[in-house]
């Protein structure tokens, strides 16, 4: 008994009944397009012209929810008003893309919302009319609990009710009529929103290619952090070691040292905003790009760390495509971060060369130990060199690294690219 009374005295129960009276009431300014066939047929039958108003209107209702506006506002009201967890409407990929109009894709799905909003107007009417009538009759049989006799005509039935606790019986029951039918309007609005205003399977597929990407961008954007905020570290460090051995010594260099530190941290920095900045707004974003025209400033802090750099670039790097130029400018940062970090001293030698058909990247340095030992060799765990063979995997490369004679690490990358004639 409790259990069916709740949905009468919840809140959510009524907005729901008054989203469906505001449909009903948003569908009167068609209905005089709708009485304007009938009203010049005047020949015709009451009962088809009738019938006329109602088909035409109908299909004016239908045509409203064709529009891709009239399902977001709707889909919008129904979360607020319906409490029923809807997403955001997407384009259906499979119907394709919208036309001029802005009417919604077209398909199977597309005329789901039609047939909801017309379903929404229809029990907008009846519950306005039927709660109307049922409230209306409740509130006037209280005139009538001090005595006298209330005289009803139901349907052309007479229905004669003595004064007194028959009228308050009568009245009541209208009351919890009138809030049942308010209860069964909006569950039966609440029942079909997910079926007809939810996403299609169409849609589903959409939102989980979405999801997908989403999820793709991030990934990439954790290995952008990795790579840049990695190498930052590791120059700042060794840069801050040679800075304290030369603040007596050579003074100017000790400052050259702690000014690439500052460049390196304020791009490391811009870094993490952004990175940052896309996860609060949970949204995909593009990360701040470096390319291989940026490797010269890449080299200089490596010098300014102590390093010596021994690079070997040929052809036109200007000319490789961005998404590519970006690709190998991080494969060279973490080559040239780990070759910092794990390199036993001496030069390290940067290649890149640029063919009509392909990429070529190598990073070689001294390992300070025995060939593929030691603390010269990369790391196999971790994230760096899984992070290097998953990158250049997504690009058709190929990669390869591990001693290169004795005492020396060698990292080789080939990616394809079809450079522009």
């Amino acid at each position: 008994m409790i259990r069916g009374l709740r949905p009468l005295l919840r809140g959510s129960t009524y907005t729901g009944v008054l989203f469906a009276y505001a449909g009903a009431l948003a569908s009167l300014p068609l209905l005089p397009f709708a009485l304007a066939p009938a009203l010049a047929w005047r020949s015709a039958p009451e009962a088809a012209r009738i019938v006329l108003v109602l088909l035409l209107w109908a299909v004016l209702i239908g045509s409203v929810g064709l529009a891709r506006t009239t399902r977001r506002v709707l889909v919008a009201a129904a979360r607020r008003l319906l409490r029923v967890p809807l997403p955001d409407p997407v384009a259906d990929r499979a119907a394709g893309p919208a036309d001029a109009s802005g009417a919604a894709p077209s398909g199977a799905g597309r005329w789901r919302t039609p047939l909801w909003l017309l379903l929404h107007v229809l029990l907008g009417w009846a519950g306005a009319l039927v709660s109307g009538l049922l409230i209306l009759l409740g509130l006037s049989l209280p005139g009538n609990w001090l005595g006298g006799q209330v005289e009803l005509d139901l349907f052309g039935r007479p229905l004669r009710v003595d004064g007194g606790w028959q009228s308050w019986v009568l009245a009541l029951g209208c009351l919890l009529l009138a809030a049942a039918g308010c209860a069964a309007v909006t569950g039966a609005l609440r029942w079909t929103a997910p079926r007809l205003l939810g996403p299609s399977p169409a849609e589903r597929l959409a939102l989980a290619a979405e999801r997908e990407l989403l999820l793709a961008e991030r990934n990439r954007l954790a290995h952008e952090l990795h790579d840049s905020i990695g190498h930052t570290l590791t120059a700042a460090t060794i840069q801050a070691a040679v800075a304290g051995e030369l603040l007596a010594a050579d003074p100017a260099a000790a400052r050259a040292a702690l000014r690439s530190i500052e460049e390196s941290a304020r791009a490391a920095l811009e870094d993490l905003d952004h990175v940052l900045g896309v996860l609060r707004e949970e949204r995909p974003g593009t990360a701040p790009t470096r390319t291989l025209s940026d490797l010269p400033e890449l080299l200089d802090r490596l010098r300014h760390a102590g390093a010596v750099v021994e690079p070997e670039l040929s052809g036109d790097l200007a000319q490789v495509p961005g998404t590519l130029s970006r690709a190998a400018y991080r494969i060279l940062q973490e080559g040239l971060t780990n070759a910092l970090r794990h390199g036993g001293g001496g030069p390290i030698e940067v290649r890149v060369a640029a063919g009509a058909d392909g990429l070529e990247l190598g990073v070689v340095n001294r390992t300070g130990a025995a060939p593929g030992t030691g603390p010269g060799a990369f790391p196999t765990t971790g994230h760096g060199l899984p992070g290097l063979a998953e990158r250049v995997r997504l690009l058709h490369g190929e990669i390869d690294f591990g001693p290169a004679g004795p005492r020396h690490w060698r990292l080789a990358v080939r990616l394809p690219v079809r450079l522009p004639a």
